[in-house]
């Protein structure tokens, strides 16, 4: 079953269970599938799917932030139970010590000495580590290594 497919039969199980905050985050998911399937007129994918939902939990992060600054816990409660939905559909992500290595390896690969070959180094880790762990985490990780 594509993850597309999961998705649907997961909003309709929340449905019956009268699961409303998982219900509602599913269905934002589904229409920001269905948003880029008609402005591209593609069929997404797993992979691209797996991308809207990094991209999905990047902004509740971000909003996280937003609302901690303000004092507003109860949003950014409901923003962080959006992430654990949402962070249901996503490959297990790299321990630190796989992420490390993993890492260790792009730099020998890219040649990077210094800070200046970051872009070198995020390049080639988006294709390598991909959704495995987001680019933050393996930003910090090139920082410290080469550091």
């Amino acid at each position: 079953m594509s993850l597309k497919a999961q998705i649907q039969s997961d909003i309709k199980d929340a449905m019956r269970a009268k699961e409303v905050l998982k219900r509602d985050t599913l269905r934002s998911l589904s229409a920001e599938i269905k948003q880029v399937e008609v402005d591209e007129r593609i069929e997404v994918n797993d992979e691209r799917t797996i991308a809207l939902i990094q991209k999905m939990i990047k902004k509740r992060n971000d909003s996280i932030t937003e609302y901690k600054k303000g004092n507003r816990e109860d949003l950014a409660e409901k923003e962080q139970g959006e992430i654990d939905i949402l962070s249901e559909y996503m490959p297990k992500q790299l321990s630190d010590e796989e992420l490390e290595a993993k890492v260790k390896e792009i730099i020998e690969k890219t040649g990077a000495t210094s800070g200046k070959d970051m872009g070198k180094i995020m390049g080639m880790s988006a294709k390598e580590i991909g959704a495995l762990a987001d680019n933050k985490r393996i930003s910090q990780m090139a920082k410290k290594l080469l550091g």
